[in-house]
């Protein structure tokens, strides 16, 4: 299982993605599920992906190869919408090819993929591509999108975010919402991968690989956990009799 959730906020875009597939006895597995498509200066593309590792290893090969042609591709779209078109595609392709007739019943080939970055000339934009390729696009009023493992992280992300949640809030909230899954989910694991983009930059402002060794989310993680008991303790109970 996997966890990822990817911000379209007025100053920019936030991505975050942890890394583990498999967790139990005698078996952790980890694969990074960021992926970043890029022309200096002309298009910046973060891909998040959750669900079966092998189809989503697919897409993205083939994303990635299809890049060096003259065909349309992720570095030759004119807009993020034809996109993230291209990734719903892809997906679809590489579902029917290895599940043509979609009776391996007991094997589920499904994947979903975040697409979000600027392409120069127009807005950063941020779409939820869906298992059956169709996808939606984040809005002023629902500014992130999660995929995988996304109810423990969704309840802080409901009640800070909003479009004009400055980018480091945002990361904040961002490691918080992971904090939150990983206390109640141990498929979802460190380390984890984060990209920030200022609109127009083209660029990340900032990256990081998160790991157990991050002094900052340790103590971000301490003081959240610190403040929630804190409230707890200072609310009034009822009187039960």
């Amino acid at each position: 299982m996997t966890y990822c959730v990817a911000m379209r906020l007025a100053d920019g875009l936030v991505f975050a993605s942890d890394s583990r597939t498999n967790a139990g006895f005698d078996q952790i597995s980890t694969f990074r599920k960021m992926h970043v498509f890029e022309q200096e200066g002309e298009r910046e593309l973060v891909i998040l992906s959750a669900g079966n590792l092998a189809t989503s290893q697919s897409v993205i090969s083939l994303l990635d190869k299809r890049s060096g042609t003259k065909d349309l591709n992720l570095l030759n779209a004119p807009s993020m919408f034809e996109a993230a078109e291209l990734v719903g595609q892809t997906m679809r392709e590489v579902i029917r090819r290895d599940n043509p007739d979609g009776k391996i019943s007991h094997v589920d080939f499904s994947c979903s993929m975040i697409l979000g970055g600027q392409i120069r000339g127009e807005n950063p934009r941020l779409f939820n591509v869906y298992p059956e390729g169709n996808f939606i696009e984040a809005t002023r009023e629902t500014p992130y999108f999660q995929i995988g493992e996304s109810k423990y992280g969704k309840p802080i992300l409901d009640r800070i975010m909003s479009f004009d949640t400055p980018l480091e809030r945002a990361y904040q909230c961002a490691l918080i919402s992971f904090d939150s899954t990983m206390k109640s989910n141990l498929s979802v694991g460190m380390p984890l991968d984060v990209a920030i983009y200022r609109n127009d930059q083209l660029k990340p402002c900032f990256i990081e690989q998160v790991d157990d060794h991050n002094d900052y989310f340790h103590q971000l993680r301490a003081d959240w956990h610190r403040g929630l008991q804190t409230l707890f303790s200072d609310l009034k109970p009822p009187t039960i009799r």
